[in-house]
Order: structure tokens, then C-alpha cells, then sequence
């Protein structure tokens, strides 16, 4: 088990700087992230609508938050250089699971790590289906899972929008999500296919709880 990853200067400053932006430029209102524990790992599963999400939820916590991002990105000079100071870790698509192995072992070292169960921009503002391997994450991690939902940020950066509109933004934080039963059940179970079933339903139970989320406070 390895340690947490720490925050870097790069880090800390662009937290600062595109936290102070967006709060102005998108009145930004926060609700709840008291419901994220301060230390130890912690699955933080978003709704994906825009390019700022990741930015949205690190610069609302104050705790090191850790993402995935895919290999291609990082490509680009410009987005690599963000990617890397947002503390985002790289990981290919090609099927080899190098990028579940890596979420569980950022988990098992005790860092808070955001995923977006859709794996891409949601192309309506409206949740999908969850991507393969997510409830497999929920069920093999045993970390606490947190269901946040962003409102607004659609409307204020759709995609093939160029420029971010002001339009008022707001990230909540759910309860955490109680995935107890279905853990214990996987580990007691020899039969396949209803492991795979039990994966579908910690995705769909996740998806789920973050498509009932409501703006503002409860």
C-alpha cells in the first residue's frame, strides 16, 4: 500500500486560480461537501456534462482529489500540462484494465479519487448508462461512495460551445451510498454470471441515486 498522493505547488495554484475564476464566472454554490471525509479513500462518482467538471468538483473540496484521464489527452502539449497539474493519472483504452488497476491502487493507498461513471460528456445534459468496470470499482474497492451531481454546467459549456457561458453552477454532494450487501454477496458468490449482475446493479444503483439528486440544498 503506498502513500496518498500529495498536493503539488502546480496543483495548489491552479485549484486557486480556476477556483477563484469559476466561482465568479459561474456564481458557483456548493452544498454538502461536509459528507466528504477529510482523510482516507473515497470514490467521488460525478454526472459528466462539460470539459470543467473535474474542475468544478477539486475546486470545491478542500482535500486532494486524484482523476483518471485518457492516454490521448495528455497528447495535446497544453491539456497535458493541466492534466498533469490537476494531478490527473494517465491510462489507455485499450482494454487492458491498466486504468481499473490504477483507480484501485490510488484507492488502496487512501487517495480520494473522482470518477464519471458515463466514462464520456453526456451529450443531452441528461445521465446515461454507466461504462463497464464501474460497478466492478464500487464492489472490489470497498470505499466509501459519494454521489455528486452538477447542476448548470450544460447550460453554461455544452459541447461545441466555444466560449464558457456565465450561467450559475452548482455542485452537490450526496450521501454516501450503501453498497454493503452487494459486496458481501460478491464475495460469497462462485457463479459468474451473478457477479456480473451484481455489478450492473452497483452502477445502475449509482446512476440512479445520482439522476434523483436535486439543486440545492436538502
Amino acid at each position: 500500500m503506498g502513500e496518498p498522493t500529495k498536493k503539488s505547488f502546480s496543483y495548489r495554484l491552479f485549484r486557486s486560480v480556476f477556483g477563484l475564476f469559476f466561482k465568479v464566472w459561474f456564481r458557483i454554490k456548493v452544498f454538502h461537501k461536509e459528507r466528504v471525509p477529510k482523510t482516507g479513500r473515497v470514490i467521488l462518482a460525478s454526472n459528466h456534462v462539460c470539459y470543467f467538471d473535474p474542475v468544478f468538483v477539486v475546486s470545491s473540496l478542500e482535500r486532494m482529489v486524484v482523476g483518471l484521464a485518457r492516454e490521448s489527452a495528455f497528447k495535446n502539449p497544453i491539456n497535458g500540462f493541466l492534466l498533469r497539474s490537476w494531478r490527473m493519472i494517465s491510462v489507455d483504452q485499450s482494454g487492458s484494465g491498466r486504468g481499473l488497476k490504477t483507480f484501485l491502487s490510488r484507492l488502496r493507498s487512501g487517495d480520494a479519487v473522482i470518477m464519471y461513471p458515463e466514462g464520456t460528456r453526456s451529450p443531452t445534459g441528461q445521465i446515461q448508462a454507466p461504462q463497464p468496470g464501474v460497478g466492478l470499482i464500487i464492489i472490489k474497492s470497498d470505499a466509501p461512495v459519494i454521489p455528486i451531481k452538477i447542476f448548470g454546467a450544460f447550460e453554461a459549456y455544452p459541447r461545441h460551445c466555444w466560449i464558457p457561458r456565465p450561467y450559475p453552477v452548482q455542485i452537490k454532494f450526496g450521501e454516501p451510498l450503501n453498497f454493503a450487501d452487494l459486496r458481501a454477496e460478491a464475495q460469497q458468490t462462485k457463479d459468474k454470471e451473478r457477479l456480473k449482475e451484481i455489478y450492473k446493479k452497483a452502477a445502475t444503483d449509482l446512476l440512479h441515486a445520482i439522476a434523483q439528486m436535486e439543486p440545492g440544498k436538502d
